[in-house]
């Protein structure tokens, strides 16, 4: 179905993220590191999903509202080039988005539920996605990047910070 993006199909800094998606069919990567995620954070407390792992940090919450919003913006991206527009997209700042969202004061099943919803409507999109758009350019934050490199960025990065979440975290509570 989709080939594994080439390292020229996207930024430099994304490399880490794309290297964390190991070899497969991608919906079904998304598809068990939903069930990964699922996992990890209904095994965590409402009290320990406060929990901050050093001064400065996000809480566990903060953490899994990041890892939501960002795979929000990211499939808007994978949508936007997969369609074929080229329209320069903003970056945006995870700090101000951290602290907008206010994740400390939901509850983390709301939160899990947002991913949830989140990850599922980006399936959906990938799944649907015509063939001959996976190689389409778009362009967000002053870079370019083909629609499958997104595809495998949103995998990757979900994987980056359940892995943080699993080292830095839990190993601490």
């Amino acid at each position: 179905m989709l080939q594994r993006p080439s390292e020229n199909e996207y930024p430099k800094y994304y490399l880490p993220y794309v290297k964390l998606v190991p070899e497969g069919n991608i919906v079904t990567i998304l598809k068990e590191n939903l069930e990964s995620v699922i996992g990890l954070f209904e095994g965590i407390s409402e009290e320990n999903a406060l929990f901050r792992y050093a001064e400065n940090k996000w809480s566990i919450k903060e953490v899994l509202g990041h890892i939501t919003d960002t795979e929000r913006i990211m499939s808007y991206r994978l949508m936007r080039a997969g369609r074929g527009d080229q329209t320069e997209l903003a970056g945006f700042d995870e700090n101000l988005y951290v602290q907008g969202a206010k994740s400390n004061q939901l509850l983390l099943k709301d939160l899990l539920e947002d991913f949830i919803a989140a990850r599922n409507a980006t399936i959906r999109l990938i799944r649907n996605m015509p063939e001959d758009a996976w190689t389409n350019i778009g362009f967000a934050n002053k870079s370019e990047l083909t629609t499958r490199a997104i595809a495998y960025i949103i995998a990757g990065h979900e994987n980056h910070h359940r892995n943080i979440v699993k080292d830095r975290y839990l190993t601490k509570l």
